[in-house]
């Protein structure tokens, strides 16, 4: 059958699309797997067991230090392998940059986020996306769970805990970030707060950073009751849509990544207004640290982990999102605020800082 060329495609062109779209698809069909034996790894303790031996470890080392059968762990290092989380050598594996952070106690671990992403109670909800979107679609984690996920962290301690170890890695490695390129954010700063703190880890980093100053981690009661003790650190049990504790900067950066994300423009503009009210006007600032969405369809990898993102706030929370730089202006601008800069750092999140 003669072929018709597309408007403005070539035929070779469109064999070439169509040839791409017969490998992509399987990435769609099978994208959980990836997820689902990293997961396996981290549970089965493949990275620590190769960094505790201090050498690369062969397959029957690594199954007897974890006790696994060896011919299924030699199926799961070929798909890592494949992936380049491990790394092939003479006879076994070594560890990589990204293996190592699949270390549970690792410097630089990702481990809890994953482990927190993969739980069946954060997956359910992907299953009621496509009627979140339809009209007067509710939201997912709410159908599914019958409450939105902060109640649902309330109530259940144990996944309030993977919430707070998962979100939990992003801040050890945002924060030295952010004190070393974005130092003029505490430029003259005696007091700061990190409203929706929890477990209080960003507030802990800063002040090994910056001891002079007067550190208050703020969260939900159910949160600041988990939180651990830390010298120069004050814990303050509150609401953020009620009040927020006074401070010359308002901190949005607990461990759990971001704060604002998880809520709607309203919501976050109810938010801003209560950090506004709490800060001083001659030294009053806000620290916002989230993604600022790029208009572009193409951009880095981390501007599209932050599309990303976007889909999780979509899933697991009823009303929160990624913005755009014009989507921040408005909520900064309508919550009162004279001006802000946007200052990006190398990672996913930039670093937004509002004055009075």
């Amino acid at each position: 059958m003669e072929k018709i060329e597309r408007e403005g495609v070539s035929v070779e062109e469109e064999e070439e699309e169509e040839a791409e779209a017969s490998v992509e698809i399987w990435k769609y069909i099978f994208g959980f797997v990836e997820m689902a034996v990293v997961k396996c790894a981290i549970e089965l303790g493949i990275a620590e067991a190769i960094e505790k031996h201090g050498r690369p470890m062969t397959l029957s080392e690594i199954s007897s230090a974890i006790g696994c059968d060896p011919s299924l762990l030699k199926r799961i290092m070929r798909f890592l392998v494949r992936r380049k989380i491990f790394k092939p050598v003479t006879n076994g594996y070594s560890q990589t940059p990204l293996s190592r952070r699949f270390i549970r106690e690792g410097k630089q671990s990702m481990a809890a986020l994953l482990l927190l992403e993969s739980s069946p109670v954060m997956l359910a909800p992907w299953h009621s996306l496509s009627a979140r979107v339809m009209a007067n679609g509710r939201p997912s984690f709410q159908n599914t769970h019958g409450e939105d996920v902060w109640r649902f962290a309330a109530a259940n301690l144990d996944h309030s805990n993977l919430i707070n170890e998962g979100m939990a890695c992003d801040t050890k490695l945002v924060i030295p970030v952010i004190i070393r390129s974005c130092s003029e954010a505490f430029d003259g700063v005696e007091s700061v707060v990190d409203v929706g703190g929890g477990n209080g880890s960003a507030m802990r980093i800063l002040l090994e950073a910056l001891p002079s100053i007067r550190a208050m981690n703020f969260d939900l009661p159910h949160v600041i009751a988990q939180a651990p003790p830390c010298d120069g650190l004050q814990h303050v049990a509150g609401n953020m849509f009620e009040s927020v504790p006074e401070a010359d900067a308002v901190f949005l950066k607990k461990e759990m990544q971001w704060v604002l994300h998880d809520w709607s423009d309203e919501e976050c503009i109810e938010i801003l207004k209560k950090c506004r009210e709490g800060v001083s006007k001659e030294k009053g600032r806000v620290v916002i640290v989230e993604a600022v969405i790029e208009e572009e369809e193409e951009g880095s990898k981390l501007a599209d982990v932050g599309v990303v993102l976007d889909m999780v706030m979509m899933a697991h929370t009823n009303f929160g999102k990624e913005r755009t730089l014009k989507e921040w202006e408005y909520v900064i601008k309508t919550a009162g605020f004279s001006s802000f800069t946007v200052k990006p750092i190398h990672a996913v999140q930039s670093v937004i800082l509002t004055f009075y």
